[in-house]
């Protein structure tokens, strides 16, 4: 993932860790404090939430942890490697499509942003411009020629960039 995927993961684990998980918690002492909690729905819906934002918290620390932080900024993109834009055109088709590879979690493939994993961003892994290449697909085979390589910032060209109101459970 890019370093900024991977500072906006820690900045969600902080934000739900110190301001969201106390503030439920807060609510939830309070809904509790009202008294009968079997028929209370505040203390219910607290208990709920922070049962989710634990549940965040250990996913977001998983991915923390396995992260590995790739700079494409310092690559030369000779050749498709992570956080590559790539032009390719469809051999078939004529028509010309782009994409850049990205990390599992800052993927937007409606957008272009395609996982480093996926199907098309494995056959252009380490291809150059002029290259050939085809793709396998259930039903039928499509081939592509490489027209471009070039490095933009991925989060330049993410159109869904989370925020703190994001990360909170309403």
């Amino acid at each position: 993932m890019s370093l900024e995927g991977y500072d906006l993961l820690v900045e969600e684990f902080k934000f739900l860790l110190e301001e969201e998980k106390p503030k439920v918690a807060e609510e939830k002492l309070v809904a509790a404090a009202q008294g009968d909690r079997s028929e209370n729905a505040d203390y219910h819906a607290a208990k709920e939430k922070l049962r989710f934002i634990d549940k965040r918290l250990f996913y977001l620390n998983k991915m923390i942890q396995n992260a590995v932080v790739i700079d494409p900024s310092n690559h030369s993109h000779s050749k498709v490697s992570f956080g590559s834009t790539v032009s390719v055109v469809n051999l078939d088709t004529d028509e010309e499509e782009v994409y850049t590879l990205c990390g599992v979690l800052e993927s937007e493939p409606e957008h272009g942003l395609i996982s480093i994993h996926s199907p098309i961003a494995r056959a252009l892994i380490g291809k150059e411009e002029g290259d050939e290449f085809k793709i396998k697909l259930p039903t039928s085979t499509k081939e592509y020629e490489i027209e471009k390589i070039e490095y933009k910032n991925i989060f330049s060209l993410k159109k869904n960039i989370r925020s703190k109101s994001d990360f909170a459970f309403h």
